[in-house]
């Protein structure tokens, strides 16, 4: 278990985790926080990533006619498939809150949450 911890990716995604979290908490400011957000789904993206690092497989191209596979030997598309699907979604997501946050400044003249009530 020790060194599943000490790999660099884990480290990373840790540090990066708890600076978006930081940020989140201690920003007034909605467009830090948006950033401290997107930092936070970042670094879950790295984590997952390195969980699905295999040393030494392959990608799962098989030759054709290939009747025994040693799935040992590929690695797992399916977390690179769904943390592509996150990082899409994640970019309309945070192309949808800047227009809202644009919106809000106009209505308000201000980005800080205690100008207008938050």
């Amino acid at each position: 278990m020790t060194e599943l911890w000490a790999r660099e990716p884990y480290l990373v995604a840790w540090a990066v985790f708890a600076l978006g979290l930081a940020l989140m908490a201690k920003s007034r400011h909605l467009v830090k926080q948006l950033i401290g957000l997107y930092l936070v789904q970042t670094s879950v993206i790295v984590f997952f990533m390195a969980l699905a690092v295999k040393p030494g497989a392959a990608a799962p191209i098989l030759a054709h006619g290939a009747l025994h596979v040693d799935p040992a030997r590929y690695i797992n598309p399916l977390p690179h498939v769904l943390m592509l699907t996150a990082i899409v979604v994640g970019v309309a997501t945070q192309g949808v809150a800047f227009m809202l946050l644009r919106r809000i400044y106009q209505a308000h003249q201000s980005l800080h949450e205690t100008d207008f009530g938050g």
